[in-house]
């Protein structure tokens, strides 16, 4: 352990917590490494890797991240691979075929990954040593980042038959420590934390009303000209407005959101990690993955959405040790905003009912398929919330997940198809003949009938699809699959729909709560009167920290007292009429309905469900026009108002 340390990687020594973490994971057993970010988190999966004997499967949330890993890890001669939606479906196969023939011993996957038919068909067919969940909070619905997707990777360890896993996260709370170790059998002896506190970072809290934000940007970055820095927002118009402003005033600076083309994205990334650009204005669409050693500012220009997230995003300054300067710019200007986002992610109950309802139409069919996208689109509920309705369903009994498939396969020939079935004989050219005889070629691709293939020739779809990979692999056609379509079984169907909606409308509610209560938290860190580097390691339940740390807003005794937002107008000098016409008007025109008061304030609060894509919302008048306003003021204000409709 200690020479591959020396020799591959060229580190004389671990890292507190790192030896333990990779002699856990040596001698058989699971573990969880919770480290601050940027403490080495990734050597205890890449040290394990190159000493254990299969394959060891990272599961990763964020490409960024991923490809910032497989840089590290190809420059230290180790064989890494990654299979992710921006490559092509050739590169995927190559990545494929390296792990099958034992050239690989890292292959890194986002968790959306797992639910691919050929994907899981190729993970049965090889040894693999570990499971390494990066990001690991998102398992927990008591993390500040739950991918409904992550509940399932205990389920898939199992599956796939992978003896140990090891969780990595930067920010757990006692809780969500407690539930991932229980979700995944680790021994409390295994569960390894480093403590969160940070000697090099200064913490800085500042009141700043909202009018002097930019006034004290500029003078900040202006005291620490061409050092690498951060500024965090939450909208990627204000990412846009405040590189501008800074650019105007003399800082060079550059805009990053996920609203960039994905090359733009990647050009920005490498200017600031080359040192050729130091200043970038972004969403927390930036930063998972950035180890940038010598970041020295990390500014919050809008409030972060969370105590965890302030923590993520404060630990990519100062990787190197140095001191480094965080400061927020306080105040409660953009508090609606925040609290928007989360009103955003809860279903409708009648969302919910329409959602059970098309399960129980197929309980004549013993399972139930849908494309997750149209099944979105029915029930005018966001891709992430149903997923989070979907493993509600499936933990209370009600579904369990078989599959998820590729509602299409269709091929090219790049050989004649006489040539190919001359490839093959006795059953098995049978078997290929069949495919190429129901598969009717139209101009240049062929479209696979499954249906057909089973009727005539009892030809499983497992076997097709193994089949056409195999083709695909020799050479001999191009493969396009297409419509992701998720297969359940139908476990129990005897509820009412009426009270089973009503009961997982309150389980989002009460979800609800508990995030609008943790934006509030972290206000309440921001104006607490003790020591702000105590109060954060005691939030993830460190309490070794020193309880005075000296290097914070309050320690040089300035409290933040947050300035309150700008009176707004009063709501009952709005004109409903004049807000919300145009929209009830084009809603009633093309679903036959009026919108009730929950849809009237997501309209006017600006914030998207499915249903205002096709209504084309945002171009309607009155979009987003109280954004600023309180969710539940606008709420009453409509209800109040829908009797005049």
């Amino acid at each position: 352990m200690h020479d591959t340390l020396q020799q591959v990687f060229g580190y004389p020594q671990f890292r507190p917590g790192q030896e333990a973490a990779v002699s856990a994971v040596l001698a058989g057993r699971s573990a969880a490494a919770i480290f601050p970010t940027g403490s080495g988190k990734s050597l205890c999966y890449q040290l394990s890797a190159v000493l254990l004997p299969h394959l060891t499967l990272v599961v990763s949330p964020l490409l960024a991240l991923m490809q910032d890993q497989l840089g590290f890890l190809q420059r230290h001669g180790i064989s890494a691979g990654s299979i992710d939606s921006a490559q092509s479906r050739d590169e995927a196969n190559d990545v494929m075929a390296r792990a099958r023939a034992g050239e690989l011993k890292i292959l890194m996957i986002s968790v959306e990954r797992l639910k691919n038919e050929r994907f899981r068909n190729f993970l049965h067919s090889v040894s693999i040593s570990l499971l390494v969940v990066d990001e690991a909070h998102c398992i927990s619905e008591w993390g500040h980042n739950f991918r409904p997707d992550y509940l399932k990777l205990p389920d898939y360890q199992r599956q796939f038959k992978i003896p140990q896993a090891l969780l990595l996260t930067a920010t757990a709370t006692p809780k969500v420590i407690a539930d991932m170790q229980a979700k995944f059998a680790i021994a409390p002896a295994d569960v390894i934390t480093t403590g969160f506190y940070r000697p090099n970072l200064n913490l800085w809290v500042e009141p700043v009303t909202g009018m002097d934000k930019r006034r004290r940007l500029v003078e900040w970055m202006g005291a620490r000209p061409n050092q690498p820095s951060i500024v965090y927002v939450t909208l990627q118009k204000t990412a846009e407005q405040i590189a501008e402003h800074l650019n105007r005033h003399g800082i060079q600076a550059e805009a990053y959101h996920a609203g960039l083309p994905h090359d733009k994205r990647e050009g920005i990334q490498r200017r600031f990690m080359g040192g050729q650009s130091n200043c970038i204005v972004a969403t927390i669409a930036f930063g998972m993955g950035i180890d940038k050693s010598d970041i020295r500012n990390v500014v919050h220009f809008d409030l972060p959405k969370s105590i965890e997230n302030y923590s993520q995003e404060i630990g990519r300054a100062g990787r190197d040790g140095q001191p480094s300067e965080c400061l927020v710019l306080a105040n409660r200007d953009s508090l609606n905003v925040l609290e928007n986002f989360v009103y955003g992610d809860t279903p409708e109950q009648a969302g919910i009912r329409l959602v059970l309802e098309d399960l129980l139409a197929a309980s004549g069919e013993g399972q139930w398929e849908f494309l997750l996208r149209a099944l979105a689109d029915l029930s005018n509920i966001r891709e992430l919330p149903l997923k989070t309705l979907l493993v509600q369903l499936e933990l209370k009994g009600v579904i369990a997940p078989r599959y998820a498939f590729y509602a299409e396969y269709r091929f090219k020939y790049l050989v004649e198809p006489e040539v190919l079935l001359a490839r093959f004989s006795g059953e098995r050219q049978q078997f290929v003949a069949a495919i190429i005889q129901v598969c009717k070629r139209a101009r240049s691709w062929a479209t696979v009938d499954f249906d057909a293939l089973y009727q005539q020739h009892q030809a499983e779809r497992g076997r097709v699809v193994k089949a056409l990979d195999y083709f695909q692999e020799l050479g001999l056609i191009e493969l396009e699959s297409k419509q992701m379509t998720e297969v359940y079984s139908l476990l129990d169907t005897g509820f009412d729909p009426l009270a089973l909606s009503a009961e997982l409308y309150t389980s989002f509610k009460q979800h609800e709560a508990t995030e609008v209560a943790r934006i509030h938290g972290m206000l309440a860190l921001f104006a607490s009167e003790r020591c702000l580097g105590f109060r954060l390691a005691e939030y993830f339940g460190d309490t070794d920290a020193p309880r005075q740390c000296g290097h914070c807003s309050v320690c040089h005794g300035q409290i933040a007292h947050l300035p309150s937002p700008p009176g707004l107008a009063p709501l009952v000098d709005k004109h409903f009429q004049g807000l919300c016409g145009d929209f009830i008007h084009r809603h009633h025109q093309h679903t036959g309905s009026f919108p009730g008061a929950e849809r009237l304030t997501r309209f006017l609060c600006g914030i998207s469900v499915p249903l205002f894509t096709k209504l084309k919302a945002r171009g309607i008048p009155g979009f987003a026009a109280l954004e600023e306003y309180p969710y539940a003021e606008v709420r009453e204000w409509a209800e109040a108002h829908l009797g005049d409709v």
